[in-house]
């Protein structure tokens, strides 16, 4: 019992700095990479981008519409917070392997197969994080508990300006979840474009490909569980 309260003692510490670092602006870098990223946006072919938002666009439909993300996980409702966070690494141990594999694959096959990563990786960071919602013992078949796991996801990948924006619905999720019935899809398309786009566009030249995508893959799904863990501690424990 009390190896357990000090485990959320620490998880909840851990939050709050998480919490905290939400506010903090880029880097210097992040904001160089980032003007760098827009004038290279500005040369990257329209149908490139077309394939991106497309992607984006029919991932949130199905994860708000259909079960094509849920795959039932077997949950002890008695487990503790850190037997539950201990089954999320587990999976999320196999997660970065399929992304690591996935991106290394399309990488190493040129423009088009690297065009196919956009798509594939987002379908596996969606069930990733359908498999977190879960695991936390949240109905991820309701509506609502989908649109959270979508504003989890585009917390994870936004800009300064609209994180802070995100994570105040998230905070305030219960009484935000009553008003927000829809997603702007063009803003998440937008932001999380905007945060992949350099390092995926590395994906594409041969010979860097292979490696710049398996690496690239393994990043963010660590970003992503990241962001996903910390939500829902701040979430279970607050």
């Amino acid at each position: 019992m009390m190896e357990q309260l000090s485990y959320e003692v620490r998880a909840l510490q851990d939050a709050k700095r998480f919490e905290r670092s939400l506010q903090k602006k880029s880097s210097i870098m992040q904001r160089t990479s980032k003007n760098i990223q827009t004038k290279i946006n500005d040369r990257i072919p329209e149908k490139i981008h077309n394939v991106v938002t497309e992607s984006i666009k029919k991932m949130i439909q199905l994860s708000l519409t259909s079960s094509a993300y849920i795959h039932p996980i077997e949950v002890d409702v008695n487990w503790t917070l850190q037997e539950r966070e201990a089954y999320i690494q587990k999976r999320l141990k196999q997660y970065k392997q399929t992304a690591m594999l996935e991106g290394a694959g399309t990488g190493a096959g040129g423009i088009m197969l690297g065009l196919a990563d956009f798509p594939l990786l987002l379908s596996i960071k969606m069930k990733f994080l359908f498999d977190v919602g879960q695991i936390y013992g949240f109905d991820v078949k309701s509506y609502e508990e989908r649109m959270y796991l979508l504003h989890i996801f585009l917390l994870a990948f936004s800009s300064d300006v609209k994180r802070s924006d995100v994570w105040k619905i998230l905070s305030e999720w219960e009484s935000e979840k009553e008003v927000l019935r829809e997603v702007d899809w063009k803003t998440l398309q937008l932001e999380y474009r905007d945060t992949i786009d350099l390092v995926k566009m590395l994906q594409l030249i041969p010979g860097l490909g292979a490696i710049v995508g398996a690496i690239a893959n393994k990043r963010f799904m660590e970003q992503l569980s990241e962001t996903a863990i910390n939500v829902y501690r701040l979430r279970m424990l607050t």
